[in-house]
């Protein structure tokens, strides 16, 4: 693709890029992006088809090449990759198509397709698509916003998620299903990026299952579990996050199991 993602670029120091989930946009890391761009340089897009970057007008595209381009117009050859559920799954096809230039992963949640998937995400996915081809688009936000976030977030945190995921929605109804990305076969026991796999004690049991699994098949990759944390822990307790990210970013992940 020629045009790029629609972003924010912020702060000096070594390059992270922040990549959201598959039920917000950039807006996701609004609590972390004060104390992250004190000490990086540190970009956030909105993923093609998400926020203000709108569905690819045509096939053959990738979130890879689209990010690849994001950097390469910024100037950055080298960036630590912070990756939110499906940003997660982004960042570990972005490692697997261009590992030199990838400093380091931090996988929150993320999600993988090499674990089979468990009946709690079958039937959420499910539930889902019922309340979408009934046209309750409401009742679809609704149930994402109690699905993925835990019970330490805030009235205003599920609202700015319902907010995100409602824009979500309200691009992908309507974008052509013949526009899905080409996707890069990946196999995390062959990325050799240190990698910090986040997992949220009140998380589904698909994504707990993904973060061991990474831990366990990765070379150079640790699990660190949140008891707390549901799905997206950045949006529960916000500070919290961002010092568990600065703290990993000042410390490269090394191949040990953590509790935090």
């Amino acid at each position: 693709m020629s045009d790029l993602l629609a972003h924010d670029v912020a702060g000096d120091g070594e390059a992270v890029l922040l990549l959201h989930s598959g039920a917000a946009d950039r807006r996701q890391w609004d609590g972390q992006w004060a104390a992250l761009t004190a000490r990086h340089r540190v970009v956030r897009p909105d993923l093609r088809g998400f926020g203000e970057t709108p569905p690819p007008p045509e096939p053959g595209w990738s979130d890879s090449a689209d990010l690849l381009a994001l950097l390469d117009a910024l100037g950055i050859e080298r960036v630590a990759v912070v990756g939110s559920s499906y940003g997660g799954r982004i960042a570990l096809e972005l490692a697997t198509v261009a590992p030199q230039r990838v400093s380091q992963l931090l996988l929150l949640c993320a999600a993988y397709p090499g674990v089979q998937r468990t009946p709690a995400v079958e039937a959420f996915g499910e539930a889902e698509d019922a309340l979408l081809e009934a046209g309750d688009v409401e009742a679809a936000v609704a149930l994402n916003v109690q699905t993925w976030l835990g019970p330490d977030a805030t009235p205003a945190a599920r609202d700015a998620l319902g907010e995100m995921q409602r824009r979500t929605f309200e691009i992908q109804l309507v974008a052509d299903d013949d526009l899905d990305p080409v996707r890069p076969d990946v196999d995390a026991a062959t990325i050799e990026v240190p990698t910090v796999a986040f997992s949220g004690g009140q998380d589904l049991d698909l994504f707990q299952d993904v973060a061991r699994h990474l831990a366990d098949v990765m070379p150079h990759a640790r699990l660190v579990e949140l008891a707390w944390a549901g799905h997206l822990p950045g949006l529960e307790r916000p500070e919290q996050t961002g010092y568990l990210l600065l703290a990993e970013l000042a410390a490269p992940a090394e191949p040990a199991d953590g509790k935090a």
